[in-house]
């Protein structure tokens, strides 16, 4: 049984119920990914909570959640976000870790079948600095690996003909709104 923390202790946070609230204001709410929504109100995204403390430990949840996925037919789970807060917390870290990340999609020959996308709440694309706001959208309230079907992203992508226009509309959205905009978007 759980105790309410002691007076002058902050509550742990609710990994899950942040990711949600990114995934349905950030994600959805800003439409970063047009593709999203209709995935998530159809209860087609499985999160799941990694309690890994060791890049191995990850790899293998990593490696569990790939078969997972590819067993379990697309209409009940399209895409999973694994949501790991306790290991890989710097983006360099989390960054290197990717071509792990790869290799075990290899390894399980999943290639063409399943990829890992990349959210991570220091994400920075390359060339760009720390503080421009289009690594925003790839910058998730904790370390996040999210596992997609390669069949579903080309079926989404087919219906939006210019993908293109998806990276400037957000680069658009994101400079309008600006870090300070960003921030009270994801305050509870």
């Amino acid at each position: 049984m759980s105790q309410a923390p002691a007076t002058g202790e902050a509550a742990a946070p609710d990994y899950l119920e942040q990711t949600r609230r990114w995934i349905e204001r950030a994600v959805i709410g800003l439409n970063l990914c047009p593709f999203a929504k209709a995935v998530y109100v159809k209860q087609q995204v499985r999160l799941v909570l990694s309690d890994a403390s060791t890049p191995e430990a990850l790899l293998e949840e990593l490696a569990e959640e790939l078969l997972r996925l590819r067993d379990t037919p697309a209409e009940q789970i399209d895409t999973t976000l694994i949501v790991h807060p306790f290991v890989l917390e710097d983006f360099l870290d989390y960054n290197d870790f990717l071509d792990n990340a790869d290799a075990a999609v290899e390894a399980l020959d999943l290639q063409g079948i399943l990829q890992v996308a990349s959210f991570h709440p220091q994400y920075q694309f390359a060339g760009a600095g720390p503080d421009d706001v289009g690594n925003y959208t790839n910058r998730s309230p904790w370390p996040t690996l999210h596992l997609l079907r390669e069949d579903s992203v080309e079926r989404a992508v087919a219906a939006f003909p210019d993908p293109d226009v998806i990276v400037e509309r957000n680069l658009q959205t994101l400079q309008e709104l600006g870090t300070t905009g960003w921030e009270a978007l994801l305050r509870p």
